[in-house]
């Protein structure tokens, strides 16, 4: 079929239809199924493994290999960028990601104690998967849409995107909660349970795969340009984009130290995300598995309905207030957060964490990458800009992940880890007073 006109409802809507079909990921694999069910494999045991030669706390593990996967993504999406950009094939290498992101999801069916390596494996390939999909999937905005309409379909994508991981999660949480009346036996109804939470790592890949489709029929292969060929210089085109960005930073002193404050304060913030089912689940007292697996899942829940209200709430409050001063009280709240969650351990108590985090949660995403996009010098080239603050926050994951990981190894308990993540809320917050007042707008 021929190509759609760039701007048309239809490519729009395609584009947007990928939210749909890759949200699901991170809120059933990353957020709540998949840390639910690696907890459980450690019901009757100390939480600890023998892996890569170590003696490693089932949480810190987990914390190391995603770190490893941020780190791998961080250093290899400029790469593939510049290539996907100059050869004009970003499409073949978004349903590259998309698939083995998918497929690794698939294969954390057989996740396994007894197979740790494969599943970790999995584990690690499916952040990959996802992560780099990313990349390129955003880079197509501005290839697929004019600038007054990209606020509007990026938004559309989000919300397509909640809608459809929101609608999953439950079906997969009547499955854990009610193996039986979908049909999944087991000896015991944990075992039961186990069991429907494999099969919610199939359907989140099938899922994945399947919706994807749309959007790959009306996407654009790319700049057509078939007959370059990658050279040295074109592979590490992408690094020379962030190396100029790095040069601009110097003439722009607002840019610059609002940049490092980011840098800091969402080590703790993406950390928090990608750890909170891990610390309830080991560190507040459910009267029964059955009770940790379903709070958790609830929990989870309360978080992604509560953070779309807490973004609206954040965005009515930076505009009376200014963008700088609400991120400075939003990361105060934070400290706050991580400070009181040294003290929580009954299941009420991790409800009203859960309400609090969301709140402050989706707030402080879109609060942050629109003051970024606000403080950009006068350009056309915002994509390195903003394949600066994507590598930008995946360093800063790596580094939240592994110090929530030496904590949580080296003490032995989450509670100090969380606690820790506080330190870099409270420089976050000196950092942000660091931006010039005219910029706090």
């Amino acid at each position: 079929m021929a190509e759609l006109a760039k701007g048309s409802k239809k490519l729009l809507n395609a584009w947007a239809f990928y939210d749909w079909a890759n949200s699901v990921y991170p809120l059933v694999i990353s957020s709540a199924i998949f840390p639910i069910f690696y907890e459980s494999l450690f019901s009757d045991r100390d939480h600890y493994i023998a892996v890569f030669g170590m003696n490693l706390k089932n949480s810190a593990l987990i914390s190391f290999v995603t770190a490893a996967a941020f780190l791998m993504v961080a250093l290899f999406s400029p790469l593939l960028s510049g290539i996907a950009d100059y050869v004009g094939n970003k499409k073949s290498f978004m349903k590259f990601f998309c698939y083995t992101g998918a497929l690794s999801c698939i294969g954390l069916n057989w996740f396994s104690l007894d197979n740790i390596y494969v599943g970790l494996f999995f584990y690690f390939f499916g952040l990959i998967g996802f992560w780099g999909s990313l990349v390129f999937y955003n880079s197509y905005l501005p290839d697929i849409a004019f600038n007054e309409q990209q606020d509007a379909v990026s938004a559309k994508g989000y919300s397509l995107g909640y809608i459809g991981s929101v609608i999953l999660l439950i079906v997969n949480l009547a499955m854990v909660m009610m193996p039986d009346t979908f049909g999944i036996t087991g000896n015991t109804k944990g075992e039961a349970a186990m069991k429907a939470m494999k099969y919610s790592f199939v359907m989140v890949g099938v899922w994945w795969i399947i919706f994807s489709q749309y959007t790959y029929y009306f996407l654009p292969k790319g700049n057509k340009n078939t007959d370059r060929k990658v050279t040295k210089a074109v592979v590490f085109n992408g690094f020379k984009e962030l190396k100029k960005v790095w040069g601009l930073l110097e003439a722009n002193i607002p840019l610059k130290r609002y940049l490092l404050s980011f840098f800091v304060y969402s080590m703790a913030v993406q950390t928090v995300m990608l750890i909170a089912t891990y610390f309830g689940s080991q560190e507040i007292a459910w009267e029964s598995a059955s009770q940790s697996q379903t709070g958790l899942i609830i929990c989870i829940l309360l978080i992604q309905i509560i953070a779309v209200v807490g973004a609206i709430l954040t965005s009515k409050a930076s505009a009376k207030f200014g963008n700088i001063p609400t991120l400075i009280v939003i990361n105060c709240f934070w400290v706050i957060l991580c400070s009181a969650a040294y003290f929580i351990v009954t299941p009420n108590q991790f409800y009203i964490m859960a309400a609090l985090v969301g709140l402050v949660m989706g707030g402080i995403q879109a609060l942050s990458r629109s003051t970024y996009s606000k403080l950009l010098p006068e350009t056309e080239d915002t994509a390195s800009f903003f394949s600066f603050y994507d590598v930008t926050e995946k360093i800063g994951i790596v580094i939240g992940m592994c110090v929530y990981g030496a904590i949580d190894q080296i003490t032995g308990s989450p509670r100090l880890a969380i606690v820790f993540l506080a330190v870099f809320f409270v420089i976050g917050v000196l950092l942000l007073n660091r931006v010039p007042k005219k910029e706090n707008k």
